[in-house]
């Protein structure tokens, strides 16, 4: 097989390697909400690429830490990545901007903007056409437009918003922005689901989807996500507070009945936008929502049915 210089240079980058520069890596030691007054200090070791991978680097996302809702930085300091720290790297894990991280270190590595890279080893490979930041005129009139529930908290009837004209990201980011169609991602996930490789065309080796799906956050458990702001509810996992983190997947450890089995991965996106993939069963499923708040309990619902539909199906045909 084929191996461009950009792939080469990504594959010699160890899960030990530190993410970035060190002096980007300071950890908030106490922080006051009431005056805004904080202190900090220098992390007790920077972020490895495996630490960011798993979201066990230290960083986090406005909507998921209240400290970080509230900080505001001195004149003069910069966080390329949202703020400082929460905790050390490897301590706990938290979900925030470690995605963003990586799509920089890909970019970086590989030389190629993100949207190019992706573009040329997986989206075109994997026939994905539809999958992209900047959607193009053409494909416009298709994207759907965002909703979102009435009020300062974002708990009313649902607000029917106007279609936005089309989609442009001149510097995307690694932990969002991409439009897709169901269809496209789930070829993504027949990927996955394959070890790596979809009607011919392989994108990872199967050893790394493998290493994907293994526990790498070893004693530390992904808690239940609790929110910040009023554009997300509180959203707890099938095993609560048990589940574990691969590289770039939730890992369900626990039998929930009627749905997916332990080991499979999952996750969600902002818009109420769900996967998950089940390796044992050979089953994976995607639903796009498309509106606020997350983890609204009405889409949760759906979701939730979704899925053990899904599987009744699947048991009806064996």
């Amino acid at each position: 097989m084929y191996i461009d210089g950009a792939t080469a240079r990504l594959q010699q980058l160890r899960f030990d390697d530190l993410a970035a520069a060190t002096r980007f890596w300071c950890r908030l030691e106490s922080f006051d909400a009431a005056s805004g007054v904080y202190r900090l200090r220098p992390a007790s070791r920077p972020p490895t690429v495996r630490h960011i991978l798993t979201h066990t680097s230290g960083l986090g996302y406005p909507f998921t830490s209240a400290i970080l809702r509230d900080f505001k930085p001195q004149p003069g300091e910069n966080y390329p990545f949202g703020g400082p720290l929460l905790f050390d790297p490897g301590e706990r894990w938290h979900y925030g901007t470690s995605t963003d991280v990586v799509g920089k270190l890909v970019e970086k590595v590989s030389g190629q903007k993100l949207e190019d890279y992706f573009r040329q080893h997986i989206f075109t490979p994997l026939q994905m056409p539809d999958t992209s930041y900047n959607v193009p005129q053409e494909k416009a009139s298709r994207l759907v437009a965002g909703q979102q529930r009435a009020g300062e908290r974002m708990d009313g009837a649902v607000v029917l918003q106007t279609p936005q004209p089309g989609l442009t990201i001149p510097e995307p980011i690694g932990g969002g922005g991409l439009a897709s169609t169901a269809n496209d991602y789930g070829r993504f996930m027949r990927m996955l689901l394959n070890g790596g490789e979809l009607d011919g065309a392989r994108v990872l080796k199967a050893e790394t989807v493998a290493l994907m799906g293994q526990n790498n956050i070893g004693a530390v458990s992904v808690p239940a996500l609790k929110t910040a702001l009023p554009r997300s509810a509180d959203f707890t996992f099938i095993a609560d507070g048990r589940d574990k983190w691969g590289l770039g997947f939730l890992i369900t450890t626990d039998q929930a009945p009627g749905k997916r089995s332990p080991g499979s991965l999952s996750w969600g996106g902002i818009n109420n936008t769900y996967f998950w993939i089940d390796p044992s069963r050979g089953i994976a499923g995607v639903i796009l929502m498309q509106y606020l708040p997350f983890a609204d309990a009405k889409a949760l619902a759906v979701y939730d049915a979704f899925e053990r539909g899904a599987y009744q199906l699947a048991s009806a045909e064996r």
